[in-house]
């Protein structure tokens, strides 16, 4: 079947407010700190860039305010190649997430959703590119949970592959998890999503793999970092290394990968081919500062590690 998108990516569009500072303020206190950059983020519309910068047809369904903020977003979104036609406007305004940042590059993060919070089910239903119009739909968590569910739910009705970032990580209803191909999460919400860690190898990604895969995915993937990942389909588990690279920078690592994976997926590769992919994918991203900025084209990929 043709589609005319590889991939619909639903989810956040975010106006990432970043300050440097010396150090972060304690309660009560004023610090004083850089000057503001303002640059485009969530995970929705990371992902949705991370895609289209590889040559994905990619569209995002996601909502933005009608202020200086959302025309930043649409700007982005479509200066990466992502069509921007489901992006709905208006509701709310933005959502920003607020962000210091200490000379170690630790940071304290306060998220308003904005427009995010209003993407409704409706919105998903009624939207002129359903999931039916896309090989694979990738969703992520911070949108709400009963559009989340929605999604999911069109996405499977009409033979969709679903690939949900379990991010940031919250219960999901038993028919969402089967429907995912795969669950895709990192160790702490890995962690998170089990409750309890397995009591046997309970640091071993394969345990947890194994675990979440008995609470009804089709497949999972574990994000591991500078490690690599772990893709867990049909009973079997396989350790994908990253290729060595020199960090600068970790923000949107995990959207690039995500968006890579879900769009070889799109392509008709297996998920470990995929996930090897996605890799590569998330250690060029980590080289550059910044989320978007850093994601990169397909020849900016660096070689697969030796096997």
């Amino acid at each position: 079947m043709t589609h005319p998108y590889d991939l619909l990516v639903v989810g956040s569009a975010n106006a990432d407010l970043v300050v440097r500072v010396d150090r972060r303020p304690a309660a009560g206190e004023t610090v004083l700190g850089s000057d503001l950059a303002v640059h485009p983020g969530g995970k929705g519309a990371n992902q949705a860039v991370a895609a289209a910068r590889l040559g994905a047809r990619t569209a995002l369904l996601a909502r933005v305010g009608e202020d200086g903020h959302g025309r930043l977003l649409l700007e982005s979104l479509r200066a990466a190649g992502v069509d921007t036609s489901a992006v709905l406007v208006g509701g709310a305004p933005t959502g920003v997430a607020l962000i210091t940042v200490d000379p170690a590059g630790d940071n304290s993060i306060v998220v308003s959703p904005g427009a995010n919070a209003r993407l409704a089910p409706a919105d998903v239903t009624g939207t002129a590119r359903p999931a039916a119009g896309a090989a694979v739909v990738s969703l992520q968590l911070e949108i709400p949970p009963e559009t989340v569910a929605a999604t999911v739910r069109a996405a499977a009705a009409a033979g969709t592959r679903v690939v949900l970032n379990a991010s940031p990580p919250a219960p999901l209803p038993a028919d969402v998890l089967a429907a995912c191909d795969p669950l895709v999460v990192n160790e702490h919400e890995a962690r998170v999503l089990l409750g309890e860690r397995p009591e046997e190898d309970a640091d071993e990604p394969e345990a947890w793999a194994s675990a979440l895969t008995a609470l009804g995915p089709r497949s999972v993937v574990v994000t591991l970092g500078a490690e690599g990942a772990l893709a867990h389909g049909d009973g079997a588990s396989v350790r994908v290394p990253s290729p060595p690279v020199q960090a600068v920078d970790t923000t949107g690592a995990g959207d690039a990968f995500t968006g890579a994976l879900a769009w070889r997926l799109a392509s008709g590769e297996d998920l470990e081919t995929a996930v090897r992919f996605a890799v590569r994918v998330g250690a060029a991203a980590v080289t550059r500062a910044g989320a978007q900025e850093s994601f990169p084209a397909v020849d900016e990929i660096p070689a697969p590690p030796a096997r």
